[in-house]
């Protein structure tokens, strides 16, 4: 596919960076040659210095041939009028990045107006993720499919887990349940487990199934489910706006610190069911002043990874059950795993997923077309939802007669609004939602898990 990207910052280059491993032909666009100069170096794509607005800098990218165009510069306007004239131009798809919470109420007209086909708001998706990773016990990343039927939790297995020591299918007579490991990292191991795998303490795994029989699984291995009533944010950013909606509709207290005078009055007349605390959410003294670690859950959310990090340190330290940290660079994000921070939200990860399950699902309207996209475990490995239709060419066949590429898992069938946790004589159905844990095969249609 000729695709062209509109902004090449922390989304637009993370982005290019997983397309281009897919051998699209991709073009970045952006005012700033020193912005482009890293994509062009160690990407294989075309970089165009320009501003992406102009009818003149589209027309060199070759908007007219595009298939899709996908704007995320920092301007909610700008990604916009890009997408607008990208369209009349004569691309077939288009993209936006809106961030403002207006912007965002007014999605369905935007669409229709200007002809969006998606927008992507990575703010309002951080939010979502944070409000799921509080519904399980020191959860890394909880992800949905089937409109959220199933759902996918990432943990690492302590040693006091019930699970830890003995063969899954052990657990399983003991335990019975209706949920499946899906995906496990043991140091730089990435393993998809059978039932006579062992998991150990440390290790990173992925369970997969629905929500009220996850909960149950983790009752099973000794984590009850924690009750969040009590949330303290530090920092008043967009993602502490979207996600003080979220959490309202569970009817959780939100204490939001911000030593921004002019954000905290703009935070309180916006979410006045909040209290706004104008303060250095930094400083220990305003901290126990204000007893911010007392609550049942603290995520850090300034625009800073290095207070982020440090804060959510403290709070877990301090004995706080539900900790979150916002990261966005990748040294980051590893240190903060290495001293125990596991929770952590990119909001940029986030969106290129998004955007990634979409490019694959254009990319093959025809058959069984990707609906959802997540990556795992730095993207060694990767959880795609299909729908069957009647061009899977394996339908009401027994999965254990099914010749299945190496290196991935059928984990997860929906079919009539329940969730299957399949065994070797269930069969896949037109009209089923798949999901298949691979090793990033770059999945783009159902009929892609068979051998050749």
């Amino acid at each position: 596919m000729k695709i062209i990207i509109i902004g090449n910052g922390k989304v637009g280059y993370t982005l290019a960076e997983q397309l281009s491993i897919a051998n699209h032909d991709l073009t970045i666009i952006d005012q700033h040659s020193t912005a482009l100069q890293r994509a062009d170096s160690s990407l294989d794509v075309m970089c165009i210095s320009g501003n992406g607005a102009s009818i003149r800098t589209l027309l060199e990218a070759g908007a007219r041939q595009a298939d899709l165009v996908i704007a995320v510069t920092n301007y909610d306007e700008v990604n916009i009028v890009c997408c607008l004239l990208a369209k009349k131009l004569g691309a077939k798809h288009t993209i936006a990045r809106i961030r403002d919470p207006e912007y965002s109420a007014d999605a369905p007209l935007l669409k229709e107006e200007i002809g969006l086909d998606l927008i992507i708001n990575p703010e309002l998706a951080a939010a979502r993720e944070i409000s799921r990773v509080f519904r399980y016990p020191s959860a890394t990343g909880v992800d949905t499919f089937a409109r959220g039927q199933v759902e996918m939790v990432g943990f690492t297995i302590e040693q006091d887990d019930e699970i830890t020591g003995i063969p899954l299918y052990e657990f399983n007579r003991i335990h019975p349940n209706r949920t499946l490991m899906c995906a496990v990292q043991r140091g730089q191991n990435v393993i998809i487990p059978d039932g006579s795998f062992v998991p150990q303490a440390e290790d990173t795994a992925y369970l997969i199934g629905d929500p009220l029989e996850l909960q149950r699984c983790f009752a099973l291995m000794g984590r009850p489910m924690s009750h969040v009533k009590n949330v303290a944010i530090l920092g008043g950013s967009r993602i502490a706006t979207y996600l003080t909606w979220e959490l309202s509709k569970s009817n959780m207290n939100v204490r939001i610190i911000e030593k921004n005078i002019e954000k905290c009055e703009h935070l309180s007349e916006l979410l006045p069911g909040a209290l706004v605390i104008h303060g250095d959410g930094t400083d220990n003294d305003v901290l126990e002043g204000e007893n911010i670690f007392q609550a049942d859950a603290f995520v850090s959310l300034t625009d800073r990874d290095e207070d982020n990090l440090l804060m959510a340190l403290n709070a877990i330290h301090a004995g706080v059950p539900n900790v979150a940290a916002k990261m966005t660079r990748p040294n980051y994000i590893e240190l903060a795993k290495d001293v125990g921070l596991d929770s952590i939200i990119s909001p940029k990860d986030l969106t290129a997923n998004i955007i990634s399950s979409y490019v694959r699902s254009i990319s093959n309207s025809e058959g069984s077309a990707v609906e959802r996209l997540y990556k795992l475990l730095d993207n060694k490995m990767e959880a795609v939802e299909f729908t069957a239709t009647a061009a899977t060419r394996f339908l009401n066949i027994t999965l254990k007669d099914l010749q299945l590429k190496k290196g991935l898992l059928i984990a997860a069938i929906v079919r009539g609004g329940h969730a299957i946790i399949p065994n070797g004589n269930d069969m896949i159905l037109e009209g089923d939602r798949v999901i298949v844990v691979a090793r990033s095969l770059f999945l783009q249609d159902l009929n892609d898990i068979m051998k050749k």
